[in-house]
């Protein structure tokens, strides 16, 4: 009864129909797991002896989800809840899926393909658990171990070794050696896996609260099969008076002071990636690395495409990336919070200031100070801005395209965008002179 009230009431409707006519049903996977671990579960999957074409026969709402694979979604009320046939699976020909699957009656059967031995348990309202690998003993020990042999495991899909660093990223679960050894032993068959496969799963371990992980897939050797260009880091030391890291170490610490957020965690991750190729070192022995925001830059574009990432993912984060310690070594001013504003649009610039204040806590300590007065002085500069609606994009200032052309000074029309960028400098550095008979003089002025 204790764990029957986690279970929703029409997960637990559907379990009692299908038994109604004849067959078993569980609730089976990844929500066993969590509710063992008195977590929500995001999804409830049920498994059954019917067949696809039974279940739609006995549920009036259904539509087929993956139907070549036994799965057919049931509705009860306004939930949907994916209903799946046993089944076994016959070989994998891709690394990641079976050629096809073939429908069993036993419940053991069916939990005997699954992937780790704590998603191979099923519940039953009434009867409780079926756990013949054990996996409520994993859960107890925090531990993830392969259901049967890893290595057949791994070899029939590859992403599951992705996925075992994912769950202990997530869970805070030691993986077993077996399974461990069965990683490194089939580690080359990520390279038949999608890329945007791959990037999901790891997307997932850089959102957790356990972004050390990055280092347990550099350990195993599978960070060369996903960002291959962070694999230098790891021998890229930082001899500077600024840094105590070497420069994954400090990423990394980086990555953790963020909140989890893709764009700010994949900034991140990026935005010191350049580093092993622009690093010198100078007389004294003091390494440098001069330039290397925009080799990051770069670096990360090509990252981020290489990881099927949308468009505007890839803007953002190379945004950010770019600009990253731009403000801390110039003399901060209004201005240069406004040029950056424009260039980012506000919700960007607020998650540049998280940056660096990230990044400048991941350095030396003792240096920690006065860049936290650089950085507050930058948000009381920005806030400052923002509540005085200070002009800093075009569609803020007083005059427009079509005031220009009225005025009858301009001989060709692309010369008219080249005024307003000289009156949006002009009001930069006079905010109070925005206004429309002063900036239609000053435009005035500008005509030659």
């Amino acid at each position: 009864m204790e764990y029957n009230k986690k279970i929703p009431q029409d997960a637990i409707i559907i379990i009692t129909i299908l038994e109604a006519k004849g067959f078993e049903a569980y609730i089976v996977g990844g929500c066993v797991r969590d509710i063992l671990m008195d977590r929500t579960p995001n999804d409830w999957d049920i498994t059954t002896s019917a067949t696809p074409a039974q279940v739609k026969q006995i549920f009036k709402r259904t539509y087929d989800t993956g139907i070549e694979h036994g799965t057919v979604t049931v509705i009860i009320s306004e939930e949907h809840f994916e209903v799946t046939t046993f089944r076994t699976e016959d070989k994998y020909e891709d690394f990641r899926r079976p050629a096809s699957v073939s429908f069993v009656t036993d419940i053991n059967t069916d939990l005997s393909r699954r992937d780790f031995a704590m998603n191979a348990i099923a519940y039953h309202p009434e009867r409780g658990f079926i756990d013949p690998y054990n996996g409520k003993i994993d859960i107890e020990h925090k531990m993830i171990s392969s259901v049967r042999n890893a290595t057949d495991r791994f070899s029939e899909d590859a992403l599951r070794i992705l996925r075992a660093v994912r769950f202990s990223a997530q869970l805070g679960f030691s993986i077993d050696g077996q399974t461990t050894q069965g990683i490194v032993e089939c580690k080359s068959l990520l390279s038949f896996i999608s890329k945007e496969r791959i990037r999901d799963e790891f997307t997932k371990i850089c959102l957790s609260n356990n972004v050390y992980h990055i280092d347990k897939l550099y350990e195993l050797g599978l960070l060369e099969y996903i960002v291959p260009e962070f694999v230098p880091l790891y021998t890229t030391e930082q001899n500077h008076p600024h840094h105590i890291y070497n420069v994954a170490q400090h990423t990394i610490e980086v990555m953790k002071g963020v909140p989890s957020d893709v764009v700010l965690r994949y900034a991140a991750l990026l935005h010191d990636i350049g580093k092993y190729k622009t690093q010198t070192v100078d007389k004294e022995g003091i390494h440098h690395f001069k330039g290397h925001a925009l080799v990051s830059e770069k670096i990360a574009k090509k990252v981020l495409k290489d990881l099927k990432w949308d468009n505007n993912t890839i803007k953002e984060v190379c945004l950010l990336v770019k600009y990253h310690d731009y403000h801390l070594d110039q003399v901060i001013t209004s201005v240069l919070i406004k040029k950056l504003l424009r260039e980012l649009s506000e919700p960007l610039f607020d998650k540049l200031v998280i940056l660096h204040e990230a990044d400048a806590r991941a350095q030396n300590p003792a240096k920690l100070d006065k860049k936290l007065m650089l950085i507050n002085k930058i948000k009381f500069l920005k806030n400052e801005i923002t509540q005085n609606n200070e002009c800093y994009t075009l569609k803020d200032l007083a005059i427009n395209g079509l005031d220009i052309l009225n005025l009858n000074i301009v001989d060709d029309k692309r010369k008219i965008g080249t005024l307003l960028e000289y009156a949006l400098d002009y009001v930069l550095e006079n905010p109070t002179q925005n206004q429309q008979e002063i900036l239609i003089d000053y435009v005035s002025t500008k005509v030659h």
